[in-house]
């Protein structure tokens, strides 16, 4: 009986926090988002609805709780209901094992690293269930189309995760942020973070990699058929919660949780996560949206490779200076990111000639096949 109380005890209050933070995030990260992109379109964003716009959270959520809750008529009716359930799972899980403050952890679990990345891996079913029980062809494309993206950038993730316990030598996400006390994950290993964020911006169905709900192919992607409640839940609570824990696993991992300068607590873990979440606002106005083509390559291609041998350095590095392999660690990660600026711009712009090159080509030789322009072949 004491076990069950003891469980209730730390499970109710777990839950009710976790539940206010992505409630909080699906409140405060949309109407951010909205000034945020009106500040760099040069417009002026939602501003009428409250003192300077700030009921407008309200107001939609009132628009959307009053509209008619529509199931389709060929729908799988019981997964159709049930997809936006199975999708909320994970932003509610992962945060058992997120480090909260100095004193605070819903569930402090010896494998939090493992626990996390499995949680993770669960997110594209529920995706993937609304956009098959639609019998919808524009929800279904979307559906497939976020379960190859999210499980092809699942593999940079998670070398980058294993990287961070290579550097702990735990698995506990409490020892992850104890041993950043000196220096932050991010300052020894850029390389990672800048992998670990663009793996979850594309874990997260975000710009550049929105491709699962491309309203200029999909209308709006797996969530098409959803109206009412059920597309707040996606549009949201899950989207925003989904980025919310990215954040949070992020802060945890390479920007040392809850620790800062003066006092270490839950304040400043708030702050890395909004500074993050803001960073995908920005991602949203700036980059423009990839090809499924570009995305998919950009995954196996590059990120792949790139995550295999940045492990692959690490564990080397470790292996040879067991005692101080963090200075080695940084060194080269710095210098590849280094390299990578100086010589971006000249290999994106010998890819984009040769790539106009060779359309040019092609355009002249149909042309001389059909026999449409001067020199062509006339029958």
């Amino acid at each position: 009986m004491s076990s069950i109380i003891d469980f209730l005890t730390n499970f109710i209050p777990g839950f009710i926090l976790a539940l206010m933070v992505i409630a909080a995030s699906a409140i405060v990260f949309p109407f951010l988002m909205r000034r945020l992109w009106g500040f760099i379109c040069d417009r002026l964003g939602p501003n009428r609805v409250g003192p300077e716009g700030l009921f407008q959270p309200f107001a939609d959520g009132l628009k959307l709780f009053i509209k008619e809750d529509v199931t389709p008529a060929q729908a799988h009716r019981w997964l159709f209901l049930l997809a936006p359930a199975v999708a909320l799972v994970t932003p509610m899980l992962t945060q058992v094992v997120i480090p909260f403050s100095p004193d605070y952890t819903i569930a402090d679990l010896n494998i939090g690293l493992i626990y996390v990345v499995a949680v993770g891996s669960f997110s594209v079913l529920g995706i993937l269930i609304a956009g098959w029980a639609s019998n919808n062809k524009y929800s279904l494309v979307g559906g497939l189309r976020a379960a190859a993206q999210m499980i092809s950038y699942e593999i940079p993730l998670l070398l980058t995760i294993i990287i961070v316990a290579l550097l702990t030598g735990s698995l506990s996400l409490n020892s992850v942020v104890g041993a950043q006390g000196s220096v932050w994950f991010a300052a020894v290993q850029p390389l990672g973070f800048i992998i670990y964020i663009i793996a979850g911006v594309a874990e997260l169905n975000r710009t550049p990699f929105d491709l699962p709900e491309a309203e200029s192919e999909l209308v709006s992607g797996y969530n098409t058929e959803y109206g009412g409640m059920r597309f707040a839940f996606f549009a949201a609570l899950i989207e925003w919660g989904n980025v919310t824990v990215w954040a949070m696993a992020g802060s945890t991992l390479f920007l040392g949780g809850w620790r800062g300068p003066f006092v270490d607590s839950a304040g400043w873990l708030a702050i890395k996560v909004v500074a993050m979440a803001l960073m995908i606002i920005w991602f949203f106005a700036t980059f423009p949206r990839l090809q499924i083509d570009q995305l998919m390559a950009f995954a196996w291609k590059v990120l792949i490779p790139l995550s295999l041998a940045n492990l692959a350095a690490t564990g080397l590095f470790i292996i040879i200076w067991p005692d101080n392999f963090l200075l080695p660690t940084a060194i080269v990660s710095w210098s590849c990111i280094a390299l990578f600026i100086i010589f971006f711009p000249s290999i994106i712009r010998r890819v984009l000639l040769n790539k106009r090159l060779k359309m040019l080509a092609e355009r002249r030789m149909t042309t001389i096949i059909h026999g449409t322009g001067k020199g062509g072949i006339t029958s």
